[in-house]
């Protein structure tokens, strides 16, 4: 549950690699200062600030905005440092207000990776107050909390970096100051409409957007904001997304040639490593085409409703309802009509231009993970040392531009389990006969287990199967032939009580274990490996006892490890009844072929989902599980030996 802070009300940290995100009504710096036991900052190397964005352990925005993210680590903080002051102060020379009191009240929240709000802080009570000290995560005792502080500053950024001790405050004020104005003077201002022959143009979601997850609700904007001129050239630093300000290119991308527009950036945007970069890159690719999406939906609709509008008004008029005049007014309203949605399409098409060129350079940039099947990464495949951050599970679409495909990622480990639903449904090009999309859906359960399987170390993830009458022997082939499998299919009755019993207890035992603080207890014979469980044409073979288990394995197994893809058609369990409705609301719904089933809360959008199959003919997926079967088959060997030698 998320604590709200009041001013000096402190809370325990249970992480440290953070976010803090700040959300104020106008363009607003952020920064941090370093601070020793006592809270004093010793020189200007210890204030991460526009100008000097990143120190140890913390980034920072490079620009003022309505919304900023900073990335910090308190792990590769300095043994030296036990204050880590957040700042905001309002940008000088730019026109904006002159103190916090006349805009509405910052919020700044402390949240995990994955955007779950710890500490959140509403900082009232400002009036002439132009620079504030928002929160304060301190070291104590080994541990780390938050603080709100909330203290404010009416003689700006100077006098509150003087109030930290910093001798040469006033300088380093003016610095950031110059650095914020030279940002603002280069990035691509909000809209009022642009004058003719203005080329620059920037993507519908600039402005800022948060994650889909938590599904915030967004307004998007109801009217395309003016026509660009043709030939402008594309911004690509996506100057509204609410991360930090994407890295410069790496020097390996060739410069723009004098007059030409600027090209994309694989891994252009904020992170520790390459693979957050990506992950917050792919993000803020698909937030742009939900955004300008829901402008260009929002414009149409604008339009159609005005005329009517103004077609109601000459109707209900008896003068103007026939005749010349009449006639005239129809034509008028619709050609008005016309005229918005075609500026309306100009802007979609920019930014849709704009999502494929950077599409183009980010998918062959994009490892295991987050790679198609028939992507060239795959040739070169060794088992890796590390989890990924997330995994692709398909492609995401919507119909204005059907080609542009999002990837879609998931968080590891998985935080819901899986359903592959093997009925009809309202599909694009799904197979009329049943029995062909059982066998599509089973080969689609197999392509993503083959991708969890590709991107755990060695060891770290095991699957199982529950086939209860072998009809999806051939799809599974491919599991069993590598020897990935930590046993074959479970076949029959018998077989499936007797894996769900040992999945039951298995979660049972390291629930315990982590209730009592004795994981170091667990017995041997207990695999603390991620597990994953694919149950197919469910729900034949299951008795109500089998049934039980299978559900709780979905509620309680996530968070201990124990993950659920369910291949089944919802159809056949109707003689369940509504027992079986609090399993299938738990579970991600995946079709085995192209499907418009994903709602999207945050904009309204219906998002065609393309599974993630392989190309016909390919042996990528044989080889990849013939190489993770290699590396299991030599570690059992080796923990053979030595449970032999011991």
């Amino acid at each position: 549950m998320t604590a709200e802070l009041v001013r000096g009300q402190n809370h325990p940290l249970p992480q440290t690699r953070l976010e803090i995100r700040i959300s104020a009504g106008n363009p607003i710096v952020a920064g941090a200062t370093l601070g020793d036991e006592r809270g004093t900052v010793h020189g200007a190397e210890w204030v991460a600030h526009p100008a000097s964005p990143q120190l140890a352990g913390i980034e920072v925005p490079k620009q003022a905005a309505a919304d900023h993210r900073l990335a910090v680590d308190l792990d590769a903080m300095p043994e030296h440092i036990h204050r880590v002051t957040v700042l905001l102060a309002l940008p000088t020379g730019v026109g904006g207000p002159a103190r916090f009191g006349a805009m509405a009240a910052p919020f700044a929240a402390v949240t995990g990776l994955d955007g779950t709000e710890i500490a959140s802080y509403t900082i009232t009570d400002l009036d002439s107050e132009s620079a504030v000290a928002a929160l304060e995560l301190y070291r104590r005792q080994g541990a780390w909390k938050v603080r709100a502080i909330g203290q404010g500053y009416a003689g700006g950024l100077a006098a509150m970096l003087h109030d930290q001790g910093l001798e040469q405050g006033t300088a380093l004020a003016a610095r950031i100051n110059e650095a914020v104005a030279r940002g603002m003077a280069r990035s691509v201002a909000q809209p009022p409409p642009r004058p003719e022959g203005d080329g620059r143009v920037r993507t519908a979601a600039a402005g800022g957007a948060t994650d889909p997850a938590p599904a915030q609700p967004q307004t998007p904007p109801q009217q395309p904001q003016g026509t660009p001129a043709a030939g402008g050239s594309i911004d690509y630093q996506h100057p509204g997304r609410r991360t930090a300000t994407p890295p410069t290119p790496p020097p390996t991308a060739p410069p723009a040639a004098p007059g030409q527009p600027a090209q994309p950036v694989a891994g252009d945007a904020s992170g520790w490593s390459m693979d957050e970069r990506l992950y917050n890159q792919i993000w803020g690719m698909f937030e742009d085409l939900a955004r300008t999406t829901a402008a260009y939906r929002s414009a149409v609709d604008f339009a159609e409703s005005r005329m009517e509008q103004e077609l109601d008004r000459v109707l209900s008029d008896p003068r103007t309802r026939v005749g010349p005049a009449a006639d005239s007014a129809r034509a008028e309203a619709r050609a008005k009509q016309t005229d918005l949605v075609e500026q309306a399409r100009i802007a979609l098409d920019r930014d849709l231009a704009q999502l494929i060129a950077e599409a183009e350079v980010v998918e062959p940039a994009l490892p295991y993970a987050y790679a198609r099947w028939d992507s060239p990464v795959w040739q070169a495949y060794q088992v890796p040392m590390e989890v990924p951050m997330a995994l692709r599970l398909g492609d995401l679409h919507l119909p204005e531009r059907a080609d542009l495909h999002i990837p879609m990622l998931v968080r590891l480990p998985l935080e819901r389990g899986l359903w592959i639903d093997a009925g009809r449904s309202g599909s694009f090009d799904g197979p009329a006969d049943s029995g062909e999309q059982r066998r599509l859906a089973a080969d689609a359960a197999v392509a993503i287990a083959a991708r969890m399987l590709a991107v755990y170390p060695v060891g770290e993830f095991a699957v199982h199967v529950i086939d209860p009458a072998g009809s999806a022997a051939g799809s599974f082939a491919p599991l069993v032939g590598s020897g990935v499998l930590a046993e074959p299919p479970a076949t029959g009755a018998q077989g499936v009580s007797a894996v769900l019993a040992a999945l039951t207890q298995r979660v049972d035992l390291v629930q315990m274990a982590i209730r009592s603080g004795a994981t170091d207890a667990l017995p041997p014979e207990v695999d603390i490996a991620e597990q994953l469980l694919i149950v197919h044409d469910f729900p034949h073979g299951f008795d109500d006892r089998a049934v039980t288990q299978l559900r709780y394995l979905a509620d309680e197994g996530p968070s201990v490890g124990v993950h659920l893809m369910m291949v089944a058609d919802r159809e056949d369990a109707r003689a369940y009844g509504p027992v079986l409705d609090p399993l299938w609301r738990s579970l991600l719904r995946l079709t085995p072929v192209a499907d418009d089933h994903l709602a999207d809360p945050w904009v309204g959008h219906a998002w065609t989902y393309e599974p993630p199959t392989v190309p016909p003919g390919s042996r990528v997926l044989d080889q990849v599980l013939g190489e993770v079967g290699r590396a299991a088959q030599a570690l059992r060997a080796a923990r053979a030996r030595q449970s032999y030698g011991g």
